[in-house]
């Protein structure tokens, strides 16, 4: 594989329509760089894409590039929203379309520290395993598949903190501290089984969503 001097016409064509969602031209660059390098890098890592670069000034680190599309504070709802509102007219008029709502888990062995990760046994692998719960949307007819929606399900341990309320419960509370304790930790405890939200009512969320924009009237 070549190095890459600059961006395809292609990639930068694609993402114009994105620009006004990043504040910062330097990190809408460093973007184009990354996605340009998740097509045509074959080593999909941060080290891959950057090395595939060719820098024609000072070369930013690759600190920067991953700070650029996680920590540049752009809205990814608004990202997606345009996104769906991209792809719609490459769905109209092409013949029978489907809307495809599907899970899945994307592992992540040494990501710990990654949102939304937890750790079960994998029946398949016969082990402990890290990883994210995904939910997702996708629209496709005969020539053509985009995606729609992405939504990483937050996991709660709720079945540990139950079993640690109804461990440590208490018939009388004579301190008015040991009352505001275990007040406030029945409050969280409530707190975190509110924001919970099942892989179907992710699911829900998103169709709902798909139907109040209407970009798609005519998928199944």
């Amino acid at each position: 594989m070549l190095p890459m001097t600059g961006i395809p016409e292609t990639v930068a064509k694609g993402l114009a329509g994105f620009r006004d969602l990043l504040c910062r031209k330097e990190g809408f660059a460093h973007i184009s760089r990354s996605v340009t390098g998740l097509i045509r890098s074959p080593n999909k890592t941060w080290q891959g894409i950057y090395d595939l670069q060719v820098w024609d000034r000072d070369t930013p680190s690759r600190r920067a590039m991953h700070a650029a599309v996680f920590a540049a504070g752009w809205d990814s709802q608004a990202l997606i929203q345009r996104h769906r509102a991209t792809v719609a007219p490459d769905h109209r008029g092409r013949g029978r379309e489907v809307i495809g709502l599907d899970w899945t888990l994307a592992h992540h062995a040494r990501g710990p520290h990654i949102f939304g990760v937890d750790q079960a046994y994998d029946d398949i692998q016969r082990r402990p395993a890290r990883f994210q719960t995904v939910v997702t949307a996708v629209i496709a007819h005969r020539d053509v598949i985009d995606g729609l929606e992405v939504v990483v399900q937050e996991p709660k341990a709720l079945k540990e903190e139950i079993a640690y309320v109804e461990a440590t419960s208490q018939d009388s509370y004579t301190q008015m501290e040991e009352a505001r304790k275990r007040v406030l930790e029945l409050l969280h405890h409530r707190q975190h089984r509110l924001e919970y939200r099942k892989r179907t009512e992710i699911v829900r969320d998103i169709v709902q969503q798909l139907a109040e924009e209407g970009w798609f009237p005519q998928a199944h």
